[in-house]
């Protein structure tokens, strides 16, 4: 039955809305977000244009847009319709009715804005900074993989794929801009598992303890796992975890530099198949190194497809795999505490 609304309705609904406790509850009650306020001013500053015109959207609050976005895999159209529409989203952003709403077109501004200047590896190392303030990240070992983050394929002439494959720009994209602006020259097709993919590649090293990301790289599809490792060990690591693919003289001899315990899977080759020995060692191996599975798994399942991304370009892909990851830290840094894992 329909009935007038009410003066304190919307006080009411957001009470009911508040005992759920959500995920999104949780993380917001958690989080000190003015820890950020410093470096995303710093990245977004603008010189004065004068009186008159539109104030600026603050900073934390546009950064907090950035985190639902991420958190729910949203397009920016999507972000700002769900905003308007959904009163968690509003609770989480501290808006309420008579707020004005961001514009998709502003979302997209400010987030090539901090992805343009670093504003993002800002961000990350920031929040790293305060876990281990926390005392969260232990020193107990570190595992290294990597996913696919994949983005709308290509429909390119194979002339065109040869050209950009060899790290040019097709003649008939240099000449029609619009069209340039929508063509990814810097994604790259692989195979995995008999399985064709588009796109580029998060590599990540987690603590093995809190399965926190503490670095990442980002590079295209093509690029082989191992290729990442160097920029993402260093010494103090302890032990370093990882699948047979990162087995190599070169890697061991790396790790040994570093005073880097190898933990990484033995590799079986032709006619020198792994002894008895070796699979008992993979095995044990295999219950530390599967902990990164879970990161992996989160950013897929509970993130809505995280792992999927409708960005053109290395840049904005490097800027939303950097709040990808970001946001996957603060869901786990509210789990850690919440369930007093550490």
């Amino acid at each position: 039955m329909n009935t007038s609304p009410g003066l304190f309705d919307y006080e009411n609904r957001m009470e009911k809305l508040l005992q759920t406790r959500s995920g999104l509850d949780r993380l917001n009650n958690l989080m000190d977000w003015e820890m950020f306020r410093r470096d995303l001013e710093e990245t977004v500053k603008k010189e004065s244009k004068g009186p008159g015109g539109r104030p600026r959207h603050d900073v934390v609050l546009m950064f907090k847009i950035l985190v639902l976005q991420r958190f729910y895999n949203l397009s920016d159209e999507q972000t700002e319709y769900q905003i308007n529409d959904r009163l968690s989203f509003q609770r989480f952003l501290g808006m309420t009715l008579s707020d004005t709403v961001p514009d998709q077109k502003t979302i997209w501004l400010f987030r090539e804005e901090i992805g343009r200047n670093g504003g993002v590896e800002k961000l990350f190392a920031r929040f790293d900074q305060h876990l281990s303030g926390q005392g969260i990240m232990a020193k107990e070992g570190k595992i290294v993989d990597a996913s696919f983050v994949e983005v709308p394929r290509q429909r390119n002439s194979r002339k065109d794929n040869e050209t950009i494959k060899s790290g040019g720009v097709p003649d008939s994209f240099a000449e029609n801009k619009p069209c340039l602006r929508q063509k990814d020259v810097d994604a790259r097709w692989t195979k995995k598992n008999e399985e064709n993919i588009y796109g580029y590649k998060n590599h990540v090293k987690t603590d093995r303890k809190s399965k926190l990301i503490e670095k990442y790289e980002v590079t295209d599809a093509s690029v082989h796992d191992s290729q990442a490792l160097e920029s993402l060990v260093e010494a103090g690591d302890g032990e370093l975890y990882a699948d047979s693919a990162y087995r190599s003289e070169k890697i061991s001899s790396l790790l040994e530099s570093k005073g880097i315990s190898n933990r990484i899977h033995e590799k079986s080759y032709r006619n020198h198949p792994l002894t008895e020995e070796q699979k008992a060692s993979n095995k044990e191996k295999s219950r530390v190194r599967a902990r990164v599975e879970h990161v992996f798994g989160q950013m897929t399942n509970g993130m809505k497809e995280g792992l999927y991304m409708r960005y053109i370009g290395v840049k904005r892909i490097v800027a939303g795999v950097g709040l990808l990851n970001l946001v996957y830290n603060m869901i786990r840094y509210e789990q850690i505490r919440r369930l007093g894992l550490v």
